[in-house]
């Protein structure tokens, strides 16, 4: 069955926030949605593709006068392709605040350099992740842990237009490829795809560039620059670790995860939810999913979310860390079904080195929620979200 159009926690944020910019910009990954978000809000709009070959013929001769012909609006879809409209829109709504522009791209890295130099003041910003649980539970409940881990959490497999056998071979050849070769450059795309892919196998863990680069064959600051251009694609997200100013010795590397798991599983080759449930990374794909729920979650309100994770020399660690005025409230997070009083380990490490920086504690796991053990939330990953 295949589903119209699944409805967006952000929308609600977007259509109060409109009442008070001129122009609307939203960002996220290829495929998660943006332009379909934008066009049911508002569907009376007209709506073009800077990647349209006809778009880009329209635009050459006469921006100006292409712009400023829309009296309510205009949709224009990637515009980091053609991002020299920004300065026009700029002038636009500088003189005609009445203007409307929802615009929406995909590479963070150009796009938000231009829009600080054209757009500051001018346009309330939106990031769209791909589906969060919360959406996809509304239009399909009965899904597994290993459902959603292997489906990944794109519209067009939840909205039963593609699946993932199809979709994610697809999207990995004609965007990331594709993308990565036009910000990079990169001639021989077998040595990025073996970085990509090793890139999938530490999901979860410490960021090590010297042991890529060493991997891969290439040098470090390759590394660095194709793992910059994966951030700003939205396929890759590095958390940051906590750190004081005390002189307690904390790691200071980020950990990576991808934006989506159906990607990461397909780079890693898992290719159903039956093999997914026995492969060694689950746990770590586990992991994944819930640390970007709840960025989806904050994002969705319109906010930008802090997060953090720990470790300390000794290896004591908690997965998740999240700024809370001036506390930090704390998830480990376990895709195991049956509880054990390990869990709260890294936790109890953490409340014991920072008592006055301890927040909420929670243990979010794959079994049934419990309540409280020792003042730590122990709850099923659904409750938790």
């Amino acid at each position: 069955m295949v589903i119209k159009y699944i409805e967006r926690d952000i929308s609600s944020i977007i259509e109060d926030v409109n009442r008070f910019f001129s122009v609307i910009t939203v960002t996220g990954p290829r495929q998660s949605g943006k332009s379909t978000l934008l066009r049911h809000i508002f569907p009376e709009l007209p709506y073009y593709s800077m990647e349209d070959p006809d778009t880009r013929l329209l635009l050459k001769d006469d921006p100006k006068g292409f712009l400023t012909s829309f009296e309510k609006g205009v949709i224009l879809d990637e515009i980091q392709n053609i991002p020299e409209l920004l300065s026009y829109i700029q002038t636009i709504v500088d003189l005609h605040p009445e203007k409307k522009f929802y615009l929406t791209g995909s590479s963070n890295f150009s796009l938000m350099r231009s829009i600080t130099q054209s757009l500051a003041g001018r346009t309330a910003l939106f990031e769209l992740m791909p589906l969060s649980i919360k959406e996809i539970q509304a239009v399909r409940k009965d899904n597994t842990v290993d459902d959603l881990l292997y489906s990944g959490f794109y519209p067009s497999i939840w909205s039963g237009k593609n699946i993932p056998k199809y979709f994610y071979p697809n999207y990995i050849k004609t965007y990331i490829e594709r993308d990565v070769r036009d910000l990079l450059g990169i001639k021989d795309l077998d040595i990025f795809q073996r970085f990509i892919r090793l890139i999938a196998a530490r999901i979860g863990s410490i960021f090590n560039a010297t042991e890529l680069a060493n991997e891969v064959g290439v040098a470090v600051n390759t590394i660095k620059s194709w793992l910059s251009v994966l951030q700003a694609s939205y396929i890759v997200y590095l958390l940051p670790p906590f750190f004081t100013n005390t002189r307690k010795r904390l790691t200071k590397s980020p950990k990576i995860y991808f934006t989506d798991t159906g990607v990461a599983a397909y780079l890693l080759e898992i290719y159903s939810p039956q093999i997914m449930n026995r492969d060694k990374m689950r746990g770590h794909l586990f992991e994944n999913m819930i640390i970007m729920e709840i960025m989806k979650r904050a994002y969705n309100k319109g906010e930008s979310p802090s997060l953090y994770f720990y470790r300390d020399s000794n290896g004591n660690e908690v997965d998740l860390l999240i700024r809370n005025g001036e506390r930090y409230d704390c998830i480990e997070i376990k895709s195991s079904q049956t509880y054990h009083p390990d869990f709260t380990k890294g936790l109890k490490t953490f409340i014991k080195a920072f008592p006055h920086l301890s927040g909420k504690q929670s243990v979010v796991y794959g079994g049934g929620s419990i309540g409280k053990v020792e003042d730590i939330h122990i709850l099923n990953y659904i409750d938790a979200l």
